[in-house]
């Protein structure tokens, strides 16, 4: 239970890529977080892009603060451009990042950081067709599995979900 007492958002929108919100939240849990479900406010139940899983939200994001948690997990797939038309997710992650909480992004997640404006002079990684809009907001983009720049975690793609899940865990034990 590394994680007891940690609080963890993942945030959800329709679309999201199934394994890279399903395995942190279940690694997480099994870690002994409290994690929440945080939508967009789009709807109540979002649906993986590939149909394999569908989560409800604990709460909408206008409905939390950045104070509320201790890291917050952006999934990718077609979710994070359909996040960022939400300020009150784009605020949220924003505030989370100023008040030094672990950011993690993997695949298109890192849209979500552009919105916030968080990526600027950060090492950072991504899935291959977000490099140029990385790059153009300031960020360092380096095509490795894991990347972890202070309290930003960002990784490629599902295949890297076990470093992803496990830098996430290390970066809320203090490591």
């Amino acid at each position: 239970m590394a994680l007891k007492g940690k609080r963890i958002a993942i945030l959800a929108e329709q679309d999201f890529e199934d394994s890279e919100l399903m395995e942190p939240l279940k690694v997480m849990r099994e870690a002994g977080a409290q994690v929440l479900i945080i939508g967009s406010g789009s709807a109540t139940v979002y649906r993986g892009k590939r149909g394999r899983a569908t989560v409800k939200a604990d709460l909408p994001a206008d409905k939390v603060r950045a104070e509320d948690f201790d890291a917050i997990i952006i999934p990718g797939g077609y979710a994070p451009d359909k996040m960022r038309l939400h300020q009150p997710m784009i605020d949220l992650v924003k505030q989370a990042y100023e008040q030094g909480k672990v950011i993690a992004a993997i695949c298109h997640g890192p849209q979500v950081l552009i919105s916030a404006d968080v990526v600027r002079g950060r090492r950072v990684t991504s899935w291959p067709s977000i490099v140029v809009d990385l790059r153009n907001a300031g960020a360092i983009w380096v095509d490795e599995p894991m990347v972890r720049d202070g309290n930003l975690i960002t990784s490629r793609k599902p295949a890297d979900l076990p470093l992803f899940n496990a830098a996430i865990i290390q970066a809320l034990e203090g490591r």
